[in-house]
């Protein structure tokens, strides 16, 4: 990585704009004291520059450097990301720095707003679930020397150290779990595979079938774009033709709990297994592809403290392990 470049000040973007500063604090205080022409100029200018205004006070007290880490998540719903976010902030703590965490909904036109929110608070580093299929747009932040760490998925166009999860070997040993016991028609329902978790879901779970000699998977696989009864109705259809799989393997813990909705907690002829451990999943006997979810927190702000001591290394990718909890749902032969 390149030596982190100074960071431009207001008063660059108004000798760049050919105005006082005052004009350009003006600017970004709000006021509709200024020209159009000249507030044009100056958004120009700061442009050019890659310019953000400070959010927060001009002195603080730590030499003019945030002790806060931003930490943008997708789904506030989502629980997973709570557990995140646990781990960072204790992690993170122990080392004199605080969290702000704000969220996307997981809505991609969202992220650069929310980002940038928190960048224009000077906050020391970005944690990043990335949704958005381009995230260039921190490029000139990450120059500057604001370490970017994405979680759960790596950044598009953007040289960034991320921490995700073994996904592709963690379903292959799920389906292998069920292919040493006989198994061969194996479904798998998920969510759309453009998304990179379960993109490396989906090839996980076709490469272990592939290993013991299935190739065409395509009539047991199921793609949810919404969530709900859309994947209810997803885990329905898969069973609906002549020869119904005899497993299935659900891509997230969202897709387990529409499985169970649909077949019911007591299918004792059919084998199952879900990546994500979920809450009543050891009361319902259902077998799962678990990891800790606070390592995954914690190994982010490991990243973050070791990118504030060299920013110019280069970018590391961290693979959080995976493994089986069997329950029962997932040991049934085939009948």
């Amino acid at each position: 990585m390149q030596k982190p470049q100074q960071r431009a000040t207001l008063a660059d973007v108004a000798r760049l704009a050919g105005v006082s500063a005052k004009t350009v604090s003006r600017v970004y205080d709000g006021s509709t004291n200024v020209s159009p022409d000249t507030r044009r100029r100056i958004e120009e200018a700061a442009a050019r520059l890659s310019f953000r205004p400070n959010l927060l006070a001009r002195d603080l007290r730590h030499g003019g450097v945030s002790s806060a880490v931003g930490f943008v998540l997708g789904d506030l719903t989502n629980p997973f990301y709570f557990q995140v976010a646990a781990g960072m902030e204790r992690e993170l703590a122990q080392h004199g720095l605080t969290m702000v965490l704000t969220a996307t909904e997981d809505d991609p036109a969202e992220e650069e707003r929310v980002a940038g929110t928190l960048l224009a608070q000077r906050v020391r580093a970005l944690v990043l679930v990335p949704i958005a299929q381009d995230q260039s747009y921190l490029e000139s932040e990450r120059r500057l020397g604001t370490p970017v760490v994405t979680i759960d998925r790596p950044a598009h166009n953007l040289l960034a150290d991320s921490v995700v999860l073994d996904n592709r070997e963690g379903t292959a040993e799920a389906v292998r779990a069920l292919t040493r016991i006989g198994h061969r028609r194996v479904a798998f329902v998920c969510s759309p595979a453009d998304l990179y978790t379960h993109a490396e879901r989906l090839a996980g779970y076709r490469e272990a079938l592939r290993e013991v000699g299935v190739t065409d998977t395509s009539a047991w696989e199921r793609l949810d774009d919404a969530g709900g009864r859309s994947t209810e109705a997803a885990v329905l259809d898969v069973f609906d033709q002549p020869d119904p799989p005899t497993a299935i393997v659900t891509g997230n813990n969202r897709a387990s709990a529409a499985l169970v909705r649909a077949l019911g907690p007591a299918r004792d002829d059919l084998a199952y297994l879900g990546f994500d451990d979920f809450d009543l999943a050891d009361a319902l006997g259902f077998s799962v592809v678990a990891y800790d979810t606070r390592e995954i927190g914690r190994a982010a702000a490991r990243r973050v403290l070791e990118r504030l001591a060299d920013p110019q290394g280069a970018p590391v990718h961290v693979r959080i392990p995976t493994h089986l909890v069997p329950r029962g749902s997932g040991e049934r032969p085939p009948r």
